[in-house]
C-alpha cells in the first residue's frame, strides 16, 4: 500500500516565502501584457464620436510608446467593445471585460448615461475605469468612486469656460439641451457658473430628435420680448443636431436672438458657417493648440486619413497618453493598488497641452478655448478662431464627490 504524506501547511508556507510557489496575483503581474478594454458607442446616435475616440486612442498608444506598443516590457493589448449607447449593455460589457477578458484597465464610454451605469462595476472589480469622453459632472461627482479617473472634460469645465466667454450683465439666455445626464448636468453647471447673465428658459429634447420645431418655438416665445442681448445656448451631443434648423429660422434677423454654443465635431460645425461671429468656448479644435503632441496628431492623422483630427480624436489620444504614463510610473503594474496613487496628481502632456488628475476626484484639469466663428471658404465648416486660452487655473471647478 502506498502511504501518502499528509498535506503540510508549514511546507507550503516555506515554499511561498522562498518564491517556489507563485500566488495568483503574482501570475497576473508577470503575464507579460496589459489588457485594455476600450468600450465605446460604436453603434447608435454617438457612433461618430466613438469612432473618433477609438482612432485617437490607438494613435495615442503609438505616440506614447514610440511605436513599440509596450510599457516596461509589457505588451499593450486593446480589446474593443460596443456599448451601443445603452447603459445596460455598457454595464454588461465592462463586467465581461474585467471578468472574462481579464482586462486590467478599461477606457470609456462615449455617453454619460452609460458611464454612470459602469461606475459601480469598476468598484466591484477593483479595477481602473478611465472615462473618456463621457461628460456628466456626476461621473466624478456624487456617483464617483476611487477607481474612476477622467481625461475628458466635465460639464462644469464646459460651463465655466462658456461663462468666461459670455457671462455678461444684460445677456439673456435660453438653453436647448439633451434630455439625459449629459444635458441636464450641463445645464445645472451652466446655472451654477452664470453670475451676471440671466437664464430664462430650459428646453430638453431627446437624443435622436429629428424635428426641433416645437422646442425652438417655445424658446423663441420666451426670448423674443426679453430686454437685453438675447442668446440661444445649445448643449447638444449626437446626431441629428439642431443647428441646421436654427440656421433656417434665421433667429438673429427675425428676433434678435444670437446662437451661442461650444465646440463640436467638424460635420456638426458645417452649420456654424451660418453663424459668423458666434462666440463660445470649446474643448479642442485641431488648429488651436500649439504643442508637440498636437503637431504629431495633426500630421499623422492627415497622413493616415487625409483629414484633420477631430474633437474626440484628441480626447482618445489624451486617454492613451494617460494610460501609458501611469504604467510607466508603476513599471507596468496595472493593479489599482499601484495605479491609483501613481495617477493622483499626475500631470501628462496631451494634444491640448498639460493635463493633471486632481487628487480629490480624479478629474483631469485642463485648459479650454474661447473662440469666435469665421466663415472661411477654404473649409467646409465654420472655423473657430482663438480669442484666448482659458487656463485651467481660471476654471474654478467645484469638487462634488463625497470622498
Amino acid at each position: 500500500m502506498i502511504r501518502r504524506r499528509p498535506f503540510s501547511f508549514t511546507l507550503l508556507t516555506t515554499a511561498l516565502a522562498a518564491g517556489l510557489v507563485a500566488a495568483p496575483a503574482a501570475w497576473a503581474q508577470n503575464k507579460g501584457e496589459v489588457k485594455i478594454a476600450l468600450i465605446q458607442s460604436k453603434t447608435g446616435p454617438l457612433e461618430a464620436y466613438a469612432k473618433q475616440m477609438i482612432v485617437g486612442f490607438n494613435l495615442g498608444l503609438d505616440y506614447a510608446t514610440g511605436g513599440t506598443m509596450t510599457v516596461a516590457g509589457k505588451k499593450l493589448v486593446v480589446i474593443e467593445k460596443d456599448d451601443q449607447g445603452k447603459p445596460d449593455v455598457g454595464k454588461a460589457a465592462l463586467a465581461a471585460a474585467y471578468a472574462d477578458d481579464k482586462a486590467d484597465i478599461a477606457v470609456g464610454p462615449t455617453a454619460s448615461p452609460v458611464g454612470l451605469a459602469m461606475l459601480p462595476v469598476a468598484e466591484e472589480y477593483k479595477k481602473i475605469l478611465l472615462v473618456e469622453p463621457a461628460v456628466a459632472d456626476s461621473i466624478t461627482g456624487d456617483k464617483w468612486n476611487k477607481y474612476i479617473f477622467r481625461t475628458g472634460r466635465n460639464s462644469s469645465q464646459d460651463a465655466a469656460a462658456n461663462a468666461a466667454a459670455m457671462d455678461q450683465a444684460g445677456n439673456v439666455i435660453a438653453v436647448l439641451a439633451n434630455d439625459n445626464a449629459f444635458g441636464r448636468d450641463a445645464v445645472k453647471a451652466a446655472k451654477d457658473f452664470t453670475k451676471k447673465a440671466k437664464i430664462v428658459h430650459e428646453e430638453y429634447l431627446p437624443v435622436g430628435t429629428t424635428d426641433f420645431t416645437a422646442g425652438l418655438q417655445r424658446i423663441i416665445d420666451k426670448l423674443k420680448d426679453q430686454p437685453g442681448k438675447k442668446y440661444l445656448s445649445v448643449v447638444w451631443s449626437g446626431s441629428p443636431t439642431p443647428f441646421p434648423k436654427i440656421a433656417d429660422l434665421d433667429l438673429d434677423k427675425r428676433f434678435g436672438i444670437k446662437l451661442a454654443t461650444g465646440g463640436n465635431i467638424l460635420p456638426a460645425m458645417v452649420a456654424y458657417k451660418s453663424f459668423p461671429g458666434m462666440e463660445g468656448a470649446l474643448y479642442y479644435y485641431f488648429g488651436i493648440p500649439k504643442n508637440k503632441a498636437n503637431e504629431w496628431l495633426v500630421a499623422n492623422h492627415y497622413s493616415k486619413f487625409k483629414s484633420p483630427p477631430d474633437f474626440f480624436t484628441a480626447g482618445g489620444m489624451s486617454a492613451a497618453i494617460a494610460v501609458v504614463e501611469a504604467l510607466k510610473k508603476t513599471n507596468g503594474d496595472a493593479s489599482a493598488a499601484k495605479l491609483i496613487p501613481a495617477m493622483e496628481g499626475m500631470s501628462f502632456e496631451t494634444p491640448k497641452g498639460k493635463m493633471t488628475f486632481r487628487k480629490e476626484d480624479h478629474q483631469a484639469m485642463q485648459e479650454m478655448y474661447h473662440f469666435r466663428i469665421k466663415n472661411d471658404p477654404a473649409f467646409a465648416w465654420g472655423v473657430p478662431e482663438l480669442v484666448r486660452v482659458i487656463p485651467a487655473s481660471e476654471l474654478d471647478i467645484p469638487i462634488r464627490n463625497k470622498r
